[in-house]
This record gives C-alpha cells, structure tokens and sequence, in this order.
C-alpha cells in the first residue's frame, strides 16, 4: 500500500518522523486488527488509529451494528435508563478515525498464517491482533440450561434483547410472585453486577409489587460490595430479599425452563421469573485460538497485554487471567490503553511507558443512592497488581449517596465518548 503523501506528510516534521518509522514511504502499513468492538475492543481501535496518525492499518471486527453496553443495563431494569441511552454506533470510529469497520463474526483465528476469518468467509491478516471477546458461558454447567433456554430463563449477562426480556419478565410478574436468581461463581463479569440488578429489580417490584420475594441462590460466600447491599436491601427493601448460600440450600443442582423451577439439594423452588447467571469462561474465539488455560482465561503479559502463548495477539477485558483487576469495563477501556501503547511501539517505534491501570465500579441501591468500589494497579512480572484500594461507607449521608450516583453518570458519559469518539 502507497502512503497517501498529502494526507500523512502534513509538515516536513511529519514527513521526517514517518521516515524514522519501521514503516518508510512506499511500505505497506502494519494491520491492526481487533475483535470485539466493547470496552477494551472498541477503546484500543480509537487509541491505535488517533495516536498513530495513520501509519498503522486499525480494522474493528464487531457483528454487531448497534452496540448495547452492559454496564449501566441494570440501570434500564430498574427504570433509571432508556435502553436507547445504552446503544451507540461506531460511525465515528470510521468517520472520524478511519477505522475500518466490519460487521461480521470473526469466527477463527489461524495464529501460524497471522489471519482471522470471519463467518462471511473472508481472511483478514494481521500484523497484531487483538481480542476482546467478553465472556462465554460454560456449557452444561448448569444441568437443564443453555443458551436454547435463555427466552424462559434470561441471563441478560449481554446486554440488549436479553436485558429488554428480563424486564418485561419482572413487569409481568403476578401479585406476590417470586423472583429467583442462580448467581455465578467467581470469577466472572462485573462482580458487584448481579446484587446491583437485586437493587433494581426490588426497586421495580417495591413500586409494581410490593409483596413478591427475591430470593439469590448463591454458590458463594461473600460477595462484592455485600455489606453495603445488604444495609441497602434492609433500608429500602425490608423483608423482600433472601440471600441463600451453598451451605444452607445444598447448591443449585438444575433447573426446569419448562416449569420455572430451581431444584436444590433439599428444596425445590417454583419461581415466576428465574434470572439464570451461568458460570464463565472467555469469549469462544479465544478458545478457538488456543489462547486460554485450563480454567478458561487468556493469561496475558501484564505491562503490554500480550498472550502469553502468542506474543502478536494482545487479549483484553473479561476474557483475560490477569491477577487483580476485576473483569469490568472501566479496567477493559484501562487496559486497552496500555495495549495501544505497547502496539505503537512494536510497529512504529513510539515512545512507550511503564502503565498504570485503575478501576471504579459503581452500583445504584436505590433512587440517589449510589455506591462504589475501585483501586489502582500496576504491571509487575507475574500480574496486575492492586496497590491501593477505596470502597463506600455504610450509613453515608443522603448527599454523599447522590454524589456518587452522578459521578457514576458522568463516568458512563466519559467512557462511551473514549470507546466511541
């Protein structure tokens, strides 16, 4: 590919830089390619593309046209958010950063030919590829649940349709009825996100119905964030929620989609929505690839994002084994940014820096009343490592509660402009 001189060679300086590049004029630009157009994907492929000015080739493989973000879609059960406030496109990647764009599933990835193919039956090469394909559910993991089964059951662990269905399922419940969780074990997607949608949706039914129960059937112990849950569920949603563990049901040992039940080892429970939270692993095109272990993860080199089974693949987000971070899309948009630096540097020689990674996850309990979690992070030689951390108070004044529930809205409005442009 012949550089286009005007476009790239705006000053003499440019022109001069660009010429002590690996790439010199009259080269092929290296090819970046990304699947996965979500927090860390769609992050990294507007930072390689704006802070590369051109010279490196950014392609984004995303089927989706419409992009539903998971974060904040527990806001849209409860009523804060439209899902119209959850969607966003990536016409300004293309329009504005020249990404190329393409809508299709990427559905191989041939790591000795260097090349993704995709479902529509094209190749695309690559000189780095990056993954950040979110998460998959382990199949069979949950006796009498698949994915066949996610209409009657929702997980609406991936935004969009599942999370639309999930609150027509709570909308429709009758007077009184039940609403049963079947969380996940650790580790997984979000870990505040299912006791937050407990908020939400007890925030719905405490409106619509106050009689009905939530009960979480829980395989864990403890969870994220759990006494300021369970101080919020007991304030605002006296006598509603039921927290059951392992150790006092037995464990979730199947469910019925069919009859709406979740069996446990001494107790059968007959619910009218049942909110189905499968364990997790990564995205299928990272097993495909050959990049995880034997728990399901992309082990990653922590400073660059690097698999550690294939140096020209960078994994980011959810799919990835890493140490601290918590699987979240503010540590994908970190992490992605780290990736894109490492990445100019191989291809372009860039100047690069020692990252610096953080996290905030916050949850809304009720109206105004928010809370949050969060840390920083840095690369040492085995991982990302946490090395201070901040969480809520319980009893924070009213004022506090809405603080922090209108920081987590400008977050939301940040990182979508930073993923998306």
């Amino acid at each position: 590919m012949i550089l286009n001189r005007r476009r790239f060679l705006g000053t003499a300086a440019a022109g001069a830089a660009l010429l002590s590049s690996p790439m010199a004029l009259g080269q092929k630009r290296p090819r970046v390619v990304i699947v996965g157009g979500g927090a860390g994907g769609a992050t990294a492929a507007r930072y390689i593309a704006k802070d590369s000015k051109g010279a490196i080739e950014v392609i984004l493989i995303e089927p989706s046209r419409t992009y539903y973000t998971c974060f904040f879609s527990n806001l849209a059960i409860g009523g804060f958010q439209p899902m119209s406030n959850l969607a966003h496109s990536y016409g300004k990647l293309a329009s504005e950063y020249s990404v190329t764009v393409v809508h299709d599933w990427a559905s191989a990835v041939d790591r000795e030919k260097k090349e993704v193919r995709l479902a529509g039956g094209d190749a695309i090469s690559y000189d780095r590829l990056v993954l950040s394909p979110g998460i998959d559910f382990i199949k069979d993991s949950i006796e009498g649940w698949d994915v066949t089964a996610q209409t009657k059951m929702p997980h609406a662990y991936k935004a969009g349709t599942q999370t639309q269905l999930l609150k027509a399922q709570i909308e429709a419940m009758p007077e009184g009825g039940t609403f049963a969780m079947v969380a996940p074990p650790n580790p997984y997607r979000c870990p505040p996100g299912p006791y937050e949608r407990i908020s939400m949706v007890a925030h719905v039914l405490k409106q619509r119905n106050p009689t009905a129960k939530i009960l979480i059937l829980d395989p864990k112990e403890k969870f994220s964030k759990q006494g300021l849950f369970m101080e919020g569920w007991e304030t605002h949603y006296p006598g509603m929620v039921d927290w059951l563990t392992d150790e006092f049901t037995g464990g979730v040992q199947r469910v019925d989609p069919n009859t709406m039940e979740v069996v446990m080892e001494d107790e059968t429970v007959k619910a009218d929505v049942v909110n189905v939270i499968p364990p997790m692993q990564a995205g299928s095109i990272a097993q495909q690839a050959g990049l995880t272990n034997e728990k399901g993860w992309c082990p990653i080199v922590p400073a660059t994002l690097q698999s550690q089974m294939d140096e020209n693949i960078h994994v980011l987000g959810d799919a990835t084994q890493n140490g601290d971070m918590p699987k979240s899309a503010y540590s994908a948009n970190s992490q992605a940014k780290a990736a894109a630096m490492a990445i100019r540097h191989a291809l372009t020689s860039s100047r690069a820096f020692k990252p610096r990674f953080s996290n905030t996850c916050w949850s809304l309990i009720s109206t105004d009343n928010g809370v949050k979690v969060g840390a920083s992070y840095v690369a040492t030689d085995e991982k990302i490592a946490k090395v201070d951390g901040f969480i809520s108070q319980n009893n924070e004044d009213d004022a506090l509660r809405k603080q922090t529930y209108e920081e987590s809205l400008g977050w939301y409005a940040g990182i979508t402009t930073d993923m998306f442009g």
